[in-house]
């Protein structure tokens, strides 16, 4: 079976476009007339598959998005299981609470990437905006599981109010990462902005260079950490410099904080 294929015919569409009908779960035992029938909204208006895509494939396990743009929201919107790969840029909300499966993006992501995510793995090739992994607003549970690797950049506040899982960023994150997280992973191998771990409870900051840190973290000294190389042994599966067996360590200087809030949290750096 071929996979999927939805191939954008209007680029770029002249609206935003709520694609969180087309995951493999909704999409499966339908024929392609069926899907070509489902209405998506834009705008304010609703149009149907066939008038935004060319439909190809039959597996709806395995779904394809050719030549997405930034107007293209809600990608892979509570996915259970399956494949979604996307060609090209992609806007808000991708991969909001994803359930399982796996999302892989060649391109740039926007805002709330991965928000509210309960499992699963997001691969985005290119840079992600804000609050990838946070919370929805006025929400206060962010990512509860899942991995999401990002190859690029990340904008400000990733992983707001995140209680489990793991973000993996090869460039650098903007102000505020891990900003008032409850629990779970961060690890950033480029530059980290301002405020890092801002209001943090606990939960672990893995970074490879020296933050601006509020004063409200404490210099705990210098550590050699034993589950560190079983952390950086669990990432061999993925295609991704965290695989590489060259970047791991296990000596860091280690910071406590928040302690303007519970104090329980950690920042790592490495040395």
């Amino acid at each position: 079976m071929t996979s999927l294929t939805f191939t954008l015919i209007e680029t770029p569409p002249s609206q935003r476009i709520d694609m969180s009908p087309l995951v493999c779960q909704k999409l499966a035992g339908l024929s392609l007339d069926q899907i070509a029938g489902i209405e998506l909204q834009c705008g304010k208006q609703k149009i149907r598959v066939d008038q935004l895509f060319h439909i190809t494939g039959s597996n709806a396990d395995d779904i394809s998005i050719v030549g997405s743009t930034g107007k293209l929201d809600l990608i892979g919107k509570e996915l259970a299981s399956g494949n979604i790969s996307v060609q090209g840029e992609v806007g808000a909300y991708l991969g909001m609470q994803m359930k399982g499966g796996t999302i892989n993006v060649i391109g740039d992501v926007g805002l709330y990437a991965g928000c509210e995510m309960k499992n699963g793995l997001i691969q985005i090739e290119g840079d992600a905006g804000d609050f990838l992994g946070g919370a929805l607003p006025g929400n206060k549970q962010g990512m509860k599981g899942g991995t999401i690797l990002v190859k690029g950049n990340v904008g400000q506040r990733a992983g707001d109010h995140m209680r489990r899982g793991q973000i993996l960023v090869e460039g650098n994150a903007g102000d505020y990462c891990g900003s008032r997280m409850v629990a779970g992973t961060i690890a950033v191998m480029g530059q980290v902005g301002r405020y890092a771990g801002y209001a943090m409870r606990r939960g672990t900051l893995l970074l490879w260079n020296q933050p601006q840190l509020p004063a409200t973290f404490n210099d705990c000294g210098s550590h050699t950490l034993a589950f560190l190389p079983m952390l950086f042994a669990s990432f061999k599966s993925l295609n991704s410099r965290f695989a590489d067996k060259a970047i791991a360590f296990n000596r860091v200087r280690r910071f406590g904080g928040d302690m303007a809030e519970a104090g329980r949290g950690e920042i790592l750096v490495k040395l």
